[in-house]
Parts: structure tokens; sequence; C-alpha cells
């Protein structure tokens, strides 16, 4: 295997040759505000040993042109040394110095370093992507986790810039041309992938806090110019105040780095990377319009999840990609605890039930399950796999060891875990081991079904009644995911009895017992009354699908707005939308249980979750002959909430949002319009620049609105944001025109940014149901024509957005899958693009099945 791709015994060997002691980094960006300045200069010294002198190894860097290559004073000639992204390295000393000149590319995609002009003022802006194997794009590198070392970065820039690194910035010195000089002091041993760098004239807001340790950490919040207006620092340091508390008491150990920086910067491909000290974040998440809590609540779970990496991946590292899980899962499990124990987001756990575990349950029935430690053979498997698993199965299953173990001798075993491996790479032995320590407990077996085993088990509740209505019988039985994954796991649970008490429903007891394999006897049950409904994994202690018993169901369907608490509500609303996507219950009879429970739903952030699944029972597995009557349901509905709601309240915005994306008929297309042009006035909501781009987009699709109104729009806002959006207004109108200039500017054009290609994809497919034969049909064939060049020719954020997102997901027929299944068999593609066409695929097939079973369920 060779070019970009590395391979784990690759990886392995040249760990095993070379150690790296520094990294002298200077890149010249003095050119960056020109938008026609394709690359800058990069100028790097390697101080490496070999175990072995006289052998040889490479370095990775990819990069447009090498000027220069130096190998212990010996010149080499890049053009035989420099061949598909690596440089060889031969006649290797025991202590070598490499020096490399290099033209490097400023990048729109999102990885390596990324160039953005900001059309308000004109300004570049620019940060680095290093996660995972992107250093490379700026500076050579062994860009493995294991070799760490030490980053010198000097930076020339304009002068008027701000610069931010994982070391403290320092003052600059002016070169008197403009430009000026930033050299940051060498970093600690840390890996390349969480070094940072980020330029421009960025609005910062800065600030200090001293932990319970007596610690004293600087902090900065920074952000384009033209958001500073929209920039609300006192809100993000709070947080941050609180993480720094919570982790350094909890872990017992300083924050291991000199200063906190937290920027947000534009068009980033993730939520946030936890850089060394200089963590960035999507812009998105500095709120331009009115959001709900859900979205301060999301922003404050980042924050926190990338400050928990500072310990748990920055300190102490993963030996190899294959941990990866570990990493994520544990920045997600802490991020959440600590947002229960020290901010004010107190139902936190029940937004990770309802967000996270979902997308784990969903990621884990798809054909490419995999166990949670995955097999990552290559560098093509690591960006595929940052999923479901990796992050919310993975933290679910933590949750559940803690429980196991117990809280205390959780954290026990972490803070030895740190104390053993500080700055250093380790395994998920590692872990293990000092779990095993504290706890007494032997993990091995735990380990081996928990994580080395793929699917998620189902548990149900079977027991039986007497006359008097008391339990005879209650057992809890465990089925295994699948033939091919049929592992029965330990579960640790608690059985919650649910009964109506002044109106509400209450739990008026609760049983936590061991569940081990397919049966498990629950004898503290037996000569109790059955309740109203019995809630297995009550508290959401384990990682598991739950079903409930006919009774259960029953009063579910009646009283699903009755729970007094939000969590058991959310388990509930959960195990209908799964039972919905295994054709286990009926789109309608779903849409039904949804509307006669949402409005007494008191958690902003499941209500907007199940709005946007209620619109997804409709149009993807309702039976496509009941589906306008399940449109107009959810739409009149929508419309009902709206005016019914506290005005002014996160329900009143959520509720307009989902009007206009579930308008369909011109009645409620008419209402969409007068809310935007403001004939139609609702007390307490404003009709701000985010809601009016999503007014305007629903008339769009609608066939309500074209060009015209889209530029007036523009006009209001002529920002980034306000392109993207324009752009993927133009992609939504339900023409054969737009469709075709749309998939023509992702397709056959490479100009995009990468945002701006999402904006576009997600125009592309927004298309009425009764219109999806006529327009999305055709590029069905133009798919499978065009996804392996595009695989081939683009970089992986872009070549992934293109395969997934273009993938033929709304044409919901036999022959799309039949489609694929051929173009597989025929092209035997990579396996990572091979991985995301199934997991496409497999939703074209679970729609298929659940079509079927509302079409079954007719009434």
């Amino acid at each position: 295997m060779r070019g970009t791709n590395l391979a784990r015994e690759e990886a392995r060997d040249r760990a095993a040759l070379v150690d790296v002691q520094s990294y002298d980094v200077r890149l010249d960006w003095s050119g960056a505000p020109d938008p026609q300045a394709a690359t800058y200069q990069s100028e790097t010294v390697v101080l490496f040993t070999a175990r072995t002198p006289g052998a040889s190894t490479f370095i990775d860097l990819v990069a447009p042109n090498v000027r220069a290559i130096t190998l212990n004073g010996r010149e080499v000639d890049p053009a035989e040394a420099f061949q598909d992204s690596r440089i060889a390295l031969t006649e290797l000393r025991e202590h070598n110095e490499l020096r490399v000149v290099a033209d490097c590319a400023y990048m729109n995609t999102g990885e390596g370093l990324h160039r953005m002009i900001d059309p308000v003022d004109g300004e570049a802006y620019l940060y680095t992507q290093f996660g995972a194997p992107e250093s490379r794009r700026a500076f050579p590198v062994f860009e493995q986790p294991d070799l760490k070392a030490t980053f010198a970065f000097t930076i020339q820039a304009p002068e008027s810039w701000l610069l931010f690194s994982n070391s403290p910035t320092p003052a600059p010195e002016s070169r008197g041309d403009g430009t000026a000089v930033w050299a940051f002091e060498p970093t600690p041993r840390i890996s390349s992938y969480i070094t940072a760098l980020v330029g421009g004239k960025y609005h910062v807001a800065r600030s200090e806090h001293t932990t319970k340790r007596g610690q004293k950490i600087p902090l900065a919040v920074g952000v384009r110019a033209s958001l500073a207006e929209y920039l609300r620092p006192e809100e993000i340091f709070e947080i941050t105040k609180q993480g720094f508390d919570f982790y350094t008491e909890k872990f017992d150990r300083d924050y291991p780095f000199a200063k906190y920086d937290q920027l947000f910067v534009p068009e980033f491909n993730f939520g946030a990377m936890e850089n060394a000290g200089c963590v960035t974040f999507r812009e998105e998440m500095i709120f331009r319009s009115k959001v709900t809590d859900a979205a301060y609540e999301q922003r404050g779970y980042v924050i926190l999840h990338e400050m928990a990496h500072m310990w748990f991946g920055d300190l102490v590292t993963m030996q190899w990609w294959n941990d990866l899980w570990l990493n994520e899962s544990f920045a997600t499990f802490t991020s959440f605890y600590a947002q229960v124990a020290a901010t004010r987001f107190k139902d936190a756990w029940t937004t990770f039930a309802n967000r996270d575990k979902s997308w784990g349950y969903r990621q884990d029935q798809l054909p490419s399950t995999h166990p949670i430690v995955a097999e990552i053979r290559d560098l093509e498997d690591v960006m595929v796999n940052l999923d479901g698993i990796t992050y919310a199965k993975g933290a679910s299953v933590l949750k559940q060891l803690a429980a196991w173990v117990g809280d205390d001798h959780f954290f026990e075993g972490v803070r030895r875990y740190f104390t053993r491996h500080a700055w250093g790479n380790t395994t998920l032995a590692d872990l293990l081991s000092a779990l095993e320590e504290t706890s007494g407990r032997d993990l091995k077996e735990w380990s081996k079904l928990w994580l080395e085993t793929a699917g998620p088990n189902t548990l149900r509740p079977v027991y039986e009644v007497d006359d008097a209505g008391r339990f005879t019988s209650f057992a809890v039985e465990q089925e295994g995911f699948s033939e091919q994954f049929p592992t029965l796991r330990p579960h640790r649970l608690a059985i919650g009895l649910y009964n109506m008490v002044d109106g509400a429903l209450v739990r008026t007891d609760r049983v936590e017992l061991d569940v081990t394999g397919a049966s498990t006897e629950v004898a503290d049950l037996i000569g109790k009354a059955r309740p109203a409904l019995v809630l297995l994994n009550d508290d959401d202690l384990t990682y598991a699908k739950i079903r409930l018993d006919e009774h259960s169901m029953a009063t579910l369907v009646d009283h699903v707005g009755d729970f007094a608490e939000s969590l058991p509500r959310t388990l509930c609303w959960s195990a209908a939308w799964d039972m919905l996507r295994n054709a286990e219950l009926a789109a309608r009879d779903y849409l039904t249980l949804v509307l006669r429970g949402i409005g007494r739903e008191s958690d902003i952030g499941v209500s907007q979750l199940l709005q946007r699944q209620a619109k997804s029972s409709v149009e993807l597995f309702a039976d496509p002959a009941w589906r306008p009557t399940g449109q107009a349901l959810l739409a009149d509905a929508c419309w009902e909430h709206l005016n019914a709601v506290e005005p002014g309240s996160d329900f009143q915005l959520a509720w307009a949002r989902s009007l206009a994306e579930n308008a369909t008929t011109d009645d409620q297309l008419s209402s969409i319009a007068g809310l935007l042009d403001g004939s139609i006035v609702l007390e307490g909501l404003s009709i701000d620049t985010e809601l009016r781009w999503t007014l305007l987009t629903a008339l769009v699709v609608g066939g309500k609105a074209d060009v015209p109104q889209i530029e007036a729009e523009l006009a209001r806002d002529k920002t980034a944001t306000g392109e993207r959006y324009a752009l993927q207004a133009r992609a939504a109108r339900p023409t054969a025109a737009a469709k075709a200039e749309a998939w023509a500017s992702v397709v056959d054009s490479d100009t995009l940014a990468n945002r701006t290609v999402a904006s576009v994809i997600a125009g592309f497919q927004a298309v009425p149901a009764d219109k999806r034969e006529e327009l999305l049909k055709p590029y069905a064939a133009k798919y499978f024509t065009a996804v392996e060049g595009t695989w081939e020719s683009r970089t992986h954020e872009i070549a992934a957005q293109i395969a997934s997102g273009l993938y033929p997901s709304f044409v919901v027929e036999q022959a799309t899958l039949d489609a694929t299944d051929a173009w597989l068999a025929d092209r035997q593609p990579v396996p990572a693009l091979r991985r995301l066409m199934l997991e496409a695929a497999d939703t074209v097939a679970r729609c298929l099945k659940a079509q079927e079973k509302d079409r079954a369920a007719g009434y």
C-alpha cells in the first residue's frame, strides 16, 4: 500500500525504526490574502533517531511541489525521493537531521490548512485541521500518533493578523513590509494530529480562570471580525471555567498545557477539534439568530468534550487509530457527566439517550456494523470509523462500565492511568488494567463481550400475572442482534414500574439487577402489582434496544405525554422510533403516537428530534399512497402547535421551523409566505435572518419562490452563510434545470468549498415527494457512473460527501438496491467507499420494508 493511505503494518515498522525528537516548522503566509495565491512555502527541519543505522524509511508529505530535500547534509533529488505523497529516506544514521522546503496548498476542503475569504470584508482567515492524518498537508511529518515530538512553529503573515497555536502567542517581529514573524515556543511532546495554527483578523475576548487546585489558565475565545457582534463570550467562558473545575478535580491533575484558546472558525467539517491548548470549533456555534436552548446545550457539550481530550487524547494518546473509539467515547461520556454535575444542563443524560444513543443504535444496525474496538487497517478505515459506534455506542458502554464497577472506582482507575502514561501512548489494555486494580473486577470477559463484538442486544419483559394483577413470574429476555452477531452480554440495568398518580405517569418502584444470558428471572418483582407501564433500562444505564410489553405499549399510546420526568419518556420515544425503522411499527401509528404526545414534551431537544423523526416517518417510511394524508396531518399539527405554544418560547421557534419543513399544500405555503413577508404576525416570533432563509427555502421547494426572491434575500444577508443558503435554495428549485446545475457544480467541478458542497447537496435532495420520480430518479444512474471517479480525484471529505449525500436515497425502489449490488460486484471499490454505499443502501431497504408494514396497517 502506498501514497496517502498509510497501512498499520507500515506504521508499526516505522515506529520500530525511528524515534522523533523535534520539528522546526517555518511557514510563509504572506500571500494568503490574495485569493489567487494557491500555495505557501513550508520549510521544516526534523530531528530523529534510527535504531538501525543504514536502514530506510519514509516521511509523509502531501504537497504540489518539493523544492529541496537535505538529509544529514546530503542533498536529495526531490524528483527521485518525493513520490506518491512520501519522501524516501535512505542510509539513515543513528542521529538524523532532515530539511525539506516545499510549496504546500491552501485548501478549501477543511483539511490541512484551510483558507476562507470573508465576503463581508474581503479578509482571509486560515486554520489547520490535522485530525486524523492531515498535518502532512502543511509540513513533512511522520504521520502516526505514536511518533510524538516537540513542534516549534514560526509563521510569517500579515502584520495586522492575530495568530494562535498550541503554545502561547509570542510578540510578533515586524519585517517592515507589512508582514511580521511569530516564533512560537516548542510544544511538549505531542502527536502531530493535535498541533494547530490559526491566523487572520480574528476578534478575540480574553479571560483567566483559577481552578480549585490553584492553577491559573489564560483563556481566549475568537471569531471572524464579521461575527464579532454575535459573540457572547461570557456564556462560553462560564462553561469553560465550570469544565476546568470539574475535570481538574475529578482527574486530580492540573490542565497540562500553558493556555486555552477556543476559536470558532469558518467552513469547519466537524463539531470541533481537540488541538492541544488551541481548540477549533465550527463557527455555526456562534449564533446569528435566535436558537433553542438545545443549541446552547449542544455547544456546552462540545466545549466539555474537547476539554476532556486535553487529558484523554492529548496528554495520553492512543498508540494507533484502533483505539480512536476510546479517545472519543471517553470524551463523550465524561462531557455529559460534567454537564450534569457542573453546569445548568442537569437533564443532559436525557439528551444523551435522545440524540447520541439513537445515533449509536442506528449505526450499530447497519450492514457496516463493527465492534467498538474496530480493526483499523489503514487511514481510510480511520476516516469512515468516525461514526456512531466510535462516539455514541462507545460512550454508552463506558457509562455501563462505570455503573458496573462503580463511579468512584472508575475515576480512580482513570487517575492512575493518567499518572502512569502522561505524555505517552497507550492501548485499551492499559486503561482496563488500571480499572481492574481499582475495582477488583476481571474485565477481560467484559471487554470481549462488549468491545470485541458487534450489534445491539434487544431486551424484552416477559411476565405473567394472577387474577389480582400481581406478577407471578417476570423475566428479562435478551436477544442477539443477528445470526452473524449473536452475542448476549451482561447488562447492569434498572427496571422501572410506572403508574398514573395525580394525572402524571410516575415511577412508583425500581429494581436494579444484572441481566445475563437469554433470560434472567427478576425475583424481586414477584408478588408486586403490575403497573401501568414496565420500563426496562430505566435510568438508561446500559446499551440495548428495549421493547415494551403489550400492556405497557397501550399505556404509552394513551399517556406518553404524561411522564413526570423527561428521561423515561425519551427512552420510550427511542424504542418507538427503533420499532418504526425495523418495520415493527407502522409509520402512521408512529405519527399518531408522536402527535398525541409531543405537545406535552417538556424537553426542547427531544421535541425537535421528534419533529424531524415525524417528518421522516411520513416522507420515507409511510406507504406512498397514504403519504399525502400523513403530510397534511403533520403540517396541520405544526400550525396548531405554533399558534398554541407560549409566544417567544423555544417551542414556538421549533414549530415555526418544522412548519416550514413540512408545508406542501398551497394553503400551508401561503402561511409560510405570510410569515416571511410580514402579512402574518405571531406574537413573540421574530422572523430573523436564519428563520427567513428557512421560510424562503420552503417556498422555493414548494415552487412558490425562485431566483429573484433568493437574490433579494442574499442582498439582505451578504455573508458567507448567506451565500451558502442562497446556493442551497437555488439547488432546491423543483426544476430539471436547477437539479442539473446543482449536480454539475458538485460532481463536474471541484471549486466549491466543503461547506458549500454540503449545502448544494442538501438543496439538490430537497424535492417534494410527488416530484422525486421526475427530478431525482434520472440521477440514480448518473451517480453510479460518477462516484468512483470522484472518490479517486477528490479529498476524503469531499469524496465522502458525494458518495453519501448524492446516493439516490429518495429513489425508494428495489431497482436502487439492485443497481447498488451490481455496481459493487462489478467495480469492487475500496472498502471505505463500499461501506458508505452499503450504508446508504440500507436506508432504502429499510424504507421498502417500513412502507410495506405501513401499507398492511392501512386504515
